[in-house]
């Protein structure tokens, strides 16, 4: 979040080169005399054998922006649920403006003023803006009089808050920065004044989290509260107030943010020293394992989305792709794993040729080809099926798994408590929904699981996407592993830090053609961004 970051984590003496906003004032107005605008006053909550909120108090002031940060599986998911309505505390107390609240439903948590921002998005994708924003309380039973009445309001806020999105647009047809602020018109229009935002950014490019925090800013401006719920550091640094930590369920540290400091934060979210940059060596290229060529991907409704790319990915080697997210790189990973076939070219694994061949997803990973997918809980799980299902999906056909004509349960079960365990999911049962996961433990279970069957090639979209501090550093040390170990890893990611730190060579991707090659030693974040907005590198196409 380029502009926005870079000068509030040098006033919180950060390490050098990381970026912040000029242009934001993000100290919080005075509100020693008002009572805060949400307080929880030890808050437990219990699922079957999981605490999953032990006794949590925080207080949130009036008009300011309050951090809550974790390790993934540490409750914060459950606390907000809590206090929107979703799950009901075991014991505790919540209060909003000094007065005790009943929250039993989302319905209530809104009429307490409480609104919430989920980390993915509650729209109906084939409605209108206007549709979304008004469904549920149209307005009584004449629905133009109704949605005349929201179009002028909506109208408003916009101009109050700079949330300018059409309102007769269809959602499907907007990009994900402007479907998230329909979420948060959503909110606004009923009346929210504490507002609560699930890791806002994990899908935002950089430009659009920068509008982000200039609305946060906004709104707490205007006396809203908001409660960010995020992974990433340097956004808790660059435009909150005061941050709260919790680990394992319970609260280690709440402290004014510009009394810490990213390492600070890292240490008592992790309860250890944590890397901040990725530790890895030169690589040492092998033979090119993955080559493609001329490659044409077009979408569902035949639109070219992947124009004429080539490039070789080599044993022993990670190559990253930067670029705005839409501009093709999704298509061409999933031409590469086979769930989308191209309308031309090549796509060759070591001698096989793929395309040719017509292989498909499961030939590809008996090839030693493996896909973590961009989209986890559309891709890459079965929300309905239990933690070790999801452990073998794509595997199960695998003789380790199977037993003659029946599967091997004990094996499948103990295939995932070793996963888990070497990856520490949380909670470590393997036969609980993988729906009751964090995003970050559901991500790990997908990387122990394609990493797991020993690939030699392996596509990585969006690696530690919704994963918190403590994980990404698990994460890229594996990832480092592989390529030490001779594998070739090609790796799709929004965050360029990730790619600078990862990556040994870096595509840039626009409007669907590689439009240059930088070397890590050559890459800043500015010259990737000015290439991923489309202007040519050396070695452009």
């Amino acid at each position: 979040m380029i502009g926005v970051l870079r000068a509030r984590l040098r006033s919180n003496g950060c390490e050098s080169g990381h970026e912040a906003c000029n242009e934001m004032s993000m100290t919080a107005p005075s509100t020693h005399s008002a009572p805060p605008a949400l307080e929880l006053r030890a808050i437990d909550k219990r699922f079957g054998a999981v605490h999953a909120n032990r006794a949590i108090s925080l207080a949130v002031a009036k008009g300011s922006i309050h951090g809550l940060i974790g390790e993934n599986g540490a409750g914060k998911s459950t606390l907000m649920n809590i206090i929107y309505g979703f799950h009901q505390a075991d014991a505790g107390e919540i209060l909003v403006n000094g007065r005790a609240v009943a929250i039993d439903s989302p319905q209530a948590a809104i009429a307490a003023g409480i609104g919430m921002v989920h980390q993915h998005f509650m729209l109906v994708e084939n409605f209108t803006v206007l549709e979304n924003v008004v469904l549920g309380i149209e307005g009584g039973r004449l629905l133009a009089q109704g949605l005349a009445a929201a179009r002028t309001e909506l109208e408003r806020l916009a101009r109050d808050y700079g949330l300018d999105v059409p309102l007769e647009t269809v959602v499907s047809e907007l990009p994900v920065g402007l479907q998230q602020r329909v979420e948060i018109l959503k909110a606004l229009y009923r009346r929210a004044e504490i507002l609560i935002l699930d890791e806002p950014t994990a899908v935002l490019t950089p430009q659009e989290a920068d509008q982000l925090f200039r609305l946060l800013a906004r709104l707490r401006e205007q006396g809203k509260s908001v409660i960010l719920v995020t992974h990433k550091l340097r956004e808790i640094m660059a435009v909150t107030d005061r941050v709260t930590v919790m680990r394992q369920g319970a609260v280690v540290a709440a402290v004014p943010t510009r009394e810490t400091s990213l390492r600070d934060l890292a240490e008592r979210m992790v309860g250890r020293a944590v890397l901040l940059q990725v530790a890895k060596g030169p690589a040492r290229p092998g033979a090119p394992l993955l080559t493609v060529q001329d490659l044409e991907v077009r979408d569902d409704r035949g639109v070219p989305r992947v124009k004429g790319v080539n490039f070789e990915l080599h044993a022993g080697e990670i190559v990253g792709i930067a670029g705005v997210a839409g501009n093709g790189q999704s298509e061409l990973l999933e031409a590469c794993a086979g769930i989308r076939s191209p309308s031309r070219g090549e796509i060759r694994l070591q001698d096989r040729d793929l395309v040719r061949e017509g292989l498909d997803p499961c030939a590809r990973r008996r090839l030693g080809l493996a896909h973590v997918p961009e989209d986890r809980l559309h891709m890459g799980l079965v929300t309905s099926f239990a933690a070790q299902a999801n452990a073998i999906l794509g595997y199960h056909d695998r003789p380790a798994y199977n037993r003659g004509v029946a599967t091997n349960r004990a094996a499948i079960l103990a295939g995932c408590e070793e996963k888990m365990a070497a990856y520490d999911v949380r909670p470590p049962n393997p036969r609980l929904r993988i729906s009751a996961f964090s995003g970050g433990n559901q991500q790990k279970l997908v990387l122990a699981r394609e990493i797991g069957a020993d690939p030699s090639v392996l596509l990585i979209g969006q690696p530690t996407r919704g994963v918190d501090i403590g994980a990404i550093e698990f994460i890229h040390k594996k990832l480092v592993a592989l390529r030490d170990a001779g594998k070739a890893l090609l790796i799709v990611s929004v965050e360029l830090e990730e790619i600078l730190g990862l990556a040994d060579r870096i595509l840039v991707i626009n409007g669907g053609e590689i439009i240059g090659e930088v070397a890590p030693a050559d890459a800043t974040e500015q010259k990737l961004g000015l290439m991923m907005a489309g202007v040519r590198g050396e070695g452009g196409a």
